[in-house]
């Protein structure tokens, strides 16, 4: 029977030989007998209660030597009891980086849990699928020795729905974002119409001086008197205001290529950060995907704030969900700009500042979102990652943009979301993913 020591360090786990002295005494054969039918029928009662639970439950010993398998680790993992007692842990369901450190990936394995936490891991069933699940270990002693039981729950499912929920909310925000963006493309794509009209004009009026020199050099080549031909020229460039077209149409071309060029940028940048999500990570360029997303979102801060950015050019590309990232870094700015805009006013006079940074940190990468908008006021500041929990007005915000972004940074990327603000000064987030070891 195991005996919960709910205490127990890690370095007890591994390095104690504690022996439990105490002993059942009884009076009679028969105290005994009703006291080990009484053990055996809890037993088979807690042996029943453990398999028609809706997790997995392994039992393993220090080393990670698997004790006891319930019917729902067999359904989930595809091996049977008899197949996998006797088995360790990191052979089977937890396969370690290499040969010999299955210890460590348990040893490990319970040293992320802490007390009372649960993670989630890539399990990977008999066939060789990888299988998200959440683990929860309890510690507990059995003798002379200690023992862990891990309960383990297939979150497939919440897998799926979360990245069905964030797709969603990409798409929700790229049609918030959609007027904005058109706005965007709209302007250069107007000034580019209007520098084409414009060389079609100028045109015309320097092919009447091109036509005017012509006739000037036949008069001169026939011989013929060329003052005529000569008067004709210049009436031609008074006319075509040769002067002014020899500026204008310069700085025409030059602003319709930056024009070609921008609405080239916006529409690269909604293409990138608005394609379809991968399922496994990717070694991507984070600045790219930074300032991406700035650009899709900048209709939605260049009224009220200016963006600063301090990007690490020699940031290694980061294994990462570049699609889930990019959704997280677009509420992060839009939070950002709807601060300000609190703060300042739709018109300021002078405008806020939208800061982004990236950098290697503790190592992984760091990106930082900051701004000098209203701040969160610090009653709040505990619920800000609650779903649907929300300080803005009615229609303006879900409530689920810092949820997923939480979900995203801490779940699937195993990294973490942190943030500092100050009433009336402005808040901070530092988004930090780990890097390959």
């Amino acid at each position: 029977m195991l005996i919960a020591e709910p205490t127990i360090s890690l370095d007890d786990l591994f390095d104690a030989d504690h022996a439990l002295d105490a002993r059942p005494s009884f009076t009679s054969m028969t105290d005994a007998i009703a006291a080990l039918r009484a053990a055996e029928e809890r037993a088979d009662w807690l042996q029943m209660v453990i398999d028609t639970g809706n997790d997995a439950y392994v039992s393993m010993s220090i080393t990670g030597e698997i004790l006891a398998w319930n019917k729902r680790a067999a359904e989930l993992f595809g091996w049977t009891a008899a197949e996998v007692i006797g088995e360790r842990l990191a052979n089977t369901i937890l396969p370690p980086a290499n040969a010999n450190d299955g210890v460590c990936r348990v040893k490990q394995l319970v040293a992320i849990q802490g007390a009372g936490k649960r993670v989630e891991i890539e399990a990977t069933t008999r066939d060789g699928r990888k299988l998200p699940v959440e683990v929860s270990i309890a510690p507990m002693r059995r003798g002379s020795s200690f023992v862990m039981n891990a309960f383990i729950h297939d979150i497939s499912a919440r897998r799926e729905l979360q990245a069905q929920l964030t797709h969603a909310q990409r798409m929700e925000s790229v049609g918030q974002l959609s007027a904005g963006i058109a706005h965007e493309i709209n302007t250069p794509t107007q000034y580019v119409g209007d520098n084409a009209r414009f060389l079609g004009e100028s045109f015309r009026d320097l092919l009447d001086v091109l036509q005017a020199y012509g006739a000037l050099a036949d008069a001169v080549r026939g011989g013929q008197d060329a003052q005529a031909a000569l008067t004709n020229v210049e009436d031609a460039i008074e006319a075509a205001e040769l002067d002014y077209l020899t500026d204008e149409i310069e700085l025409a071309i030059q602003q319709s290529l930056e024009g070609v060029h921008r609405v080239a940028s916006i529409v690269r940048a909604m293409k990138e950060f608005s394609h379809p999500g991968t399922v496994e990570k990717k070694p991507t360029n984070l600045n790219a995907c930074v300032r991406n997303t700035v650009t899709v979102a900048t209709n939605e801060w260049k009224y009220v704030a200016t963006v600063e950015f301090d990007l690490d050019e020699h940031l290694p590309l980061t294994p990462c969900l570049p699609g889930d990232l990019n959704q997280v870094v677009l509420n992060l700015i839009v939070n950002a700009a709807q601060a300000i805009a609190e703060k300042v006013g739709p018109s300021p006079k002078v405008k806020g500042v939208i800061g982004v940074a990236t950098r290697q940190a503790d190592g992984g990468v760091e990106i930082e979102i900051s701004d000098t908008g209203a701040g969160i006021p610090q009653d709040l500041q505990r619920r800000i990652f609650d779903p649907f929990f929300t300080t803005k007005d009615i229609g303006v915000g879900s409530g689920q943009g810092l949820a997923i972004a939480r979900s995203v940074v801490v779940d699937k990327h195993a990294g973490r979301i942190d943030f500092e603000s100050a009433l009336g000064q402005g808040t901070r987030f530092v988004l930090w993913l780990p890097l390959p070891a």
